[in-house]
C-alpha cells in the first residue's frame, strides 16, 4: 500500500469520476492517467450508458490519452484506477506500454493483475507495468459496496 501523496491525490480523481458513472447508473469504477505529473485522461465506466461491453473506465481512458499523446504508446504514463483492471484492461494496458499500474481495491471476482491472473507482471509478454495497490483502498471499496448495497435495495423493493 502506498502512502505516496501524489498518488493519493491522482487515486481521489479517479474515485471522482466513478462517483460520475455512478450517477449515471453505471458501476462507479474511475480512472485517470498521469504524464510527467498532470492528468492527461479522466474516464469512467460507461457500459450501461453506451450498451457496450467494452466501454470500462480504463479503456476509455486509454483510448484518450493517446488521442492526447498523439501516440497508442502510453510510455511514462501512470494509471489510477478504483478497481483492479479486469483481464480485458489489463492486457489494454500492456498493449498501451504504460510505465505503472495503481488502483484502489482488489477485484477477489475478475481482478487481472494480482488477485486471479496477474497479466500486467507476466514475464511471458512482450512488456510489464510496475503495480502499486491498495492506495485509498478503504474509500475505492467503500464506493463500491455502497453503489450495490443501494442497488440491492432497490430490487427488493
Amino acid at each position: 500500500m502506498s502512502n505516496n501523496k501524489e498518488d493519493m491525490r491522482f487515486m481521489a480523481a479517479a474515485i471522482e469520476a466513478a462517483g460520475i458513472a455512478e450517477d449515471n447508473g453505471d458501476v462507479p469504477i474511475g480512472a485517470v492517467i498521469v504524464y510527467k505529473n498532470q492528468i492527461i485522461a479522466k474516464a469512467y465506466n460507461q457500459r450501461e450508458q453506451l450498451a457496450d461491453p467494452t466501454a470500462h473506465a480504463e479503456i476509455i481512458a486509454l483510448t484518450q490519452a493517446a488521442t492526447v499523446m498523439e501516440n497508442w504508446r502510453l510510455s511514462g504514463c501512470t494509471m489510477y484506477v478504483t478497481l483492479e483492471p479486469c483481464p480485458m484492461c489489463a492486457g489494454a494496458l500492456v498493449l498501451s506500454r504504460m510505465d505503472r499500474l495503481v488502483y484502489g481495491c482488489d477485484d477477489p471476482k475478475t481482478g487481472a493483475c494480482k488477485s486471479l491472473y496477474h497479466i500486467v507482471q507476466d514475464e511471458r509478454l512482450n512488456h510489464r507495468l510496475e503495480v502499486t495497490a491498495g492506495v485509498l483502498e478503504k474509500e475505492c471499496s467503500e464506493q463500491l459496496q455502497n453503489f450495490f448495497q443501494r442497488r440491492r435495495k432497490k430490487t427488493q423493493n
